[in-house]
């Protein structure tokens, strides 16, 4: 079960990767950047989330 402690990394980068393509769609103004950054707002939260259901378990 060592992997779980891992995953919520994975939550963290995630996040970061969709803030990225957010601020070059933003910059770029050929797509809307909402979803991207809707999709980092979602993967952070899940990063909170796990982490604290991981700290809760112990």
């Amino acid at each position: 079960m060592k992997y779980l402690k891992f995953i919520q990394y994975f939550y963290l980068i995630l996040s970061i990767l969709f803030l990225i393509d957010g601020i070059n769609a933003l910059i770029s103004g050929e797509k809307s950047p909402v979803l991207s950054f809707l999709f980092a707002g979602l993967a952070t939260f899940m990063f909170y989330f796990r982490r604290r259901f991981s700290n809760r378990l112990k």
